[in-house]
């Protein structure tokens, strides 16, 4: 048997890996996805064969993460329950695939994870790769019995690590949980269960890693211009941004138009986060409802995601059909709650994404934002498919010998029908 494990080189990950092994007598290829967690990789591969793997994979899934999972579902302006920019939903979709891909490419029978069975992410992985690749097994060692009766807890784990040689750094844990890639930060359990205990506070200051907090933000407004096209950033301009690539170091800028740097969407992304951390942007603390059924409270930094949202909803104020736009923002919610719940490559959701697609042809031109103490502040917005008419819009009068472009007389009938079933409804009442 050959199974494909997802794979840190943490303690968990280490125990699970030989854990494996040994029960269904495999051969164990690790697997990690390098979705911009920023963790150190560095001998990542002689650890998992340590371990006893056979082979193990880095896949660097960045820019591929940040140009077809991030970028689509922001032009959705997804928001899951009104406030969760789904930084953990979405990469879990580009994790599975990336691990089908080494699956199907070794010949493996199996895909193993060490989400636990509370969580949202079984569901993710398991849905994904059901999507994938419906012939190839899943295994949840937390979902098994025998593995939870024999590691109870952490220190079962370490005394496990220490008897088979398996190389851990064996400290305790945090108070809580984090997971991080390219789109954000997330911090669970510990402390946090308390839904009424104050991350915000002092002793807390250390605990994030994206954002400075808005009151620790500089005192001036930083101003920032986005350049769209079809939906999508594709330029940036504000002042410092050249020697802000130089030292983010892994980006590159691909060209200049009209002023603006060039950037593919995983540059974007990085510098909207350096920025957007700056002015302390992007902190979110909620109680969300999980796909299993309970309640969990999360804090979150997504400094980058939340100005490009914000950018990308105030073009399309300037851009989009009225109607079009409702339509689009009515299945919003669903579409956000398939992506949480683990349907990406569902028929369903990707039916929509070309609904939604197609309300970003005139989604181009430039939006400009104010960045201050952990607001993002509108500022302008321009395009060539602009759909604001001045002239209909203004409040003064027509110039003299020219026709107004909205007769206000026609506003008479107007109200008139749409007043007729109020009326209609209110002399029953009165009867």
């Amino acid at each position: 048997m050959k199974i494909v494990v997802a794979y840190s080189g943490g303690l968990d990950t280490s125990v699970l890996l030989k854990w494996l092994k040994d029960k269904y007598n495999a051969e164990i290829i690790a697997y990690c996805a390098d979705v911009g967690q920023a963790e150190e990789l560095d001998g990542l591969e002689a650890k998992a064969l340590a371990t006893g793997a056979s082979k193990c994979y880095i896949g660097d899934l960045k820019e591929d993460f940040a140009e077809n999972y991030i970028f689509p579902m922001f032009q959705a302006n997804a928001l899951y329950e009104g406030r969760y920019l789904l930084g953990t939903s979405i990469a879990r979709p580009c994790i599975s695939k990336g691990m089908v891909d080494v699956a199907i490419a070794e010949g493996a029978d199996a895909i193993a994870h060490g989400a636990t069975g509370k969580g949202n992410d079984q569901v993710r992985f398991e849905l994904s790769v059901a999507a994938l690749a419906p012939d190839i097994k899943m295994i949840a060692p937390w979902r098994d019995d025998e593995f939870r009766a024999q590691f109870p807890g952490r220190a079962e784990m370490i005394a496990y690590a220490e008897e088979n040689n398996i190389p851990i750094k064996a400290s305790m844990k945090k108070s809580y949980s984090m997971d991080r890639n390219l789109l954000h930060i997330s911090f669970e359990a510990g402390a946090m269960e308390d839904t009424w205990y104050d991350a915000t506070q002092e002793e807390n200051k250390d605990m994030y890693v994206l954002s400075v907090s808005p009151e620790d933000a500089p005192d001036a407004a930083q101003y920032i211009q986005f350049l769209f096209e079809k939906g999508n950033v594709i330029g940036l301009k504000t002042e410092g941004l050249a020697a802000l690539i130089t030292e983010l170091g892994d980006v590159k800028a691909t060209g200049e138009q009209d002023g603006y740097t060039l950037l593919n969407p995983y540059g974007v992304m990085r510098v909207l986060n350096a920025l957007g951390g700056q002015h302390g942007i992007g902190r979110v603390d909620l109680v969300e409802n999980r796909f299993v059924g309970m309640k969990s409270r999360g804090v979150y930094e997504t400094p980058g995601g939340t100005i490009l949202l914000a950018a990308h909803q105030d073009l399309e104020t300037l851009t989009l059909d009225r109607e079009a736009q409702a339509l689009r923002d009515s299945i919003m919610p669903k579409y956000a709650t398939m992506i949480y719940n683990g349907f990406w490559f569902a028929p369903e959701r990707e039916a929509l994404q070309d609904l939604i697609t197609s309300t970003q042809r005139t989604v181009s031109g430039e939006v400009r934002m104010k960045l201050y103490k952990g607001n993002c502040i509108q500022a302008g917005r321009r395009s060539p498919f602009s759909l604001y008419d001045e002239e209909i819009a203004s409040m003064e009068g027509a110039e003299e010998g020219k026709e107004e472009a909205y007769n206000q007389n026609d506003a008479s009938g107007f109200i008139a029908l749409n007043a007729l079933r109020l009326k209609a409804n209110a002399r029953q009442k009165q009867q």
